[in-house]
């Protein structure tokens, strides 16, 4: 039995059939759980998928919406830049393509926020085009069971997994075994085939994985390059008005939470109190410092409290927000974290 076949077996019978984006051949539903999912846990999007969906439950009312409403679903989910793309996405598949996402990758990847890998997920899941998928847990999965030891840091040698990727795909019926295949990689990677502790006991590809029979299952996938992290202290002004609105402005473009509603912020403290009116300095209250770990940076928040009339303007930039309006706006999750608990 082939590479192909074993993967296609073992999904049929072994791999996962309940989440809410299986089953489908809807490219919309299989688009949107692709994005949602980069970077970001299952256990985490099965709480999202079903909200967006409920709200925008096509690409018509996705492109439709307002910019605001989408940042509000996609609050808390990280990596708001998706979510940008994913509105650009569906207003670009109603201008160009009549509402009708593109059925091969190649076009597919013309869009906003689509890349080589969501292009070939969508297209093999939803149309059974014959084209490979190198998410992480595929690169995981392929690495380990080729001894693929190259670099994956250079971008040769990516390329040569992906034409390993490939080579490995199934040859017919492609209407009915691609998908299966494609989701069996990503099922494989998910729950058999995982980074720290690999179940290769029970393993479809044990026999032929090099990574296994060498013991060098943590060897793989080889690279090199790591992200320097570094930390910024930010001190944000949490100014409440009488009637439980709070003053929020929306982050610059491109940047840490562009786009979003958040706290006015500042790089020091003493530029803070120098932003509020003379009046209600003496009234700012220093609360609790704490950490938000972003993927290559630790912010550390610093909120000052102050409670202001909504006829005084807190900063030269911003608006005071209802206590009804806020919970629904986009806002970066520490930020609603704090104001949900003040």
């Amino acid at each position: 039995m082939d590479f192909a076949t074993q993967v296609v077996c073992w999904q049929e019978t072994h791999g996962r059939h309940d989440l809410p984006w299986q089953n489908t051949r809807d490219p919309y539903r299989v688009w949107l759980s692709e994005i949602m999912l980069q970077q970001t846990q299952v256990a985490t999007v099965l709480d999202y998928f079903p909200r967006f969906l409920a709200r925008l439950p096509s690409v018509e009312s996705l492109a439709s919406a307002a910019l605001d409403e989408v940042l509000g679903l996609w609050s808390g989910l990280g990596y708001y830049s998706r979510a940008r793309n994913l509105h650009l996405c569906a207003q670009a598949v109603m201008r160009l393509h009549g509402g009708r996402f593109p059925q091969t990758a190649l076009l597919l990847e013309t869009l906003p926020g689509i890349g080589r890998s969501t292009a070939a997920a969508i297209a093999s899941l939803c149309f059974g085009e014959r084209v490979a998928i190198l998410d992480g847990n595929v690169k995981r999965v392929l690495t380990r069971v080729l001894g693929f030891n190259g670099d994956l840091a250079s971008v040769a040698n990516e390329r040569r997994l992906w034409d390993e990727a490939t080579r490995l795909l199934p040859l017919t019926d492609l209407r009915q075994t691609m998908p299966r295949y494609t989701q069996g990689l990503m099922d494989l990677g998910a729950t058999l085939c995982t980074a720290k502790k690999p179940d290769c006991a029970v393993c479809p590809l044990v026999r032929s994985c090099v990574a296994q029979r060498l013991g060098e299952q943590q060897v793989y996938p080889v690279k090199t390059r790591k992200l320097k992290r570094s930390s910024q202290s930010i001190w944000l002004l949490w100014a409440q008005g009488e009637d439980d609105s709070v003053w929020l402005g929306q982050r610059p473009t491109p940047g840490v939470w562009a786009g979003l509603y958040c706290l006015p912020w500042f790089d020091e403290r003493e530029a803070l109190a120098a932003a509020v009116p003379e009046r209600y300095r003496a009234a700012l209250q220093d609360t609790p410092c704490f950490t938000h770990v972003l993927t290559h940076k630790d912010l550390y928040l610093h909120p000052v409290q102050v409670q202001m009339p909504c006829s005084a303007v807190a900063t030269s930039q911003g608006r005071w927000i209802s206590a009804q309006e806020w919970p629904r706006m986009g806002l970066p999750a520490p930020v609603r974290k704090l104001l949900l608990q003040g």
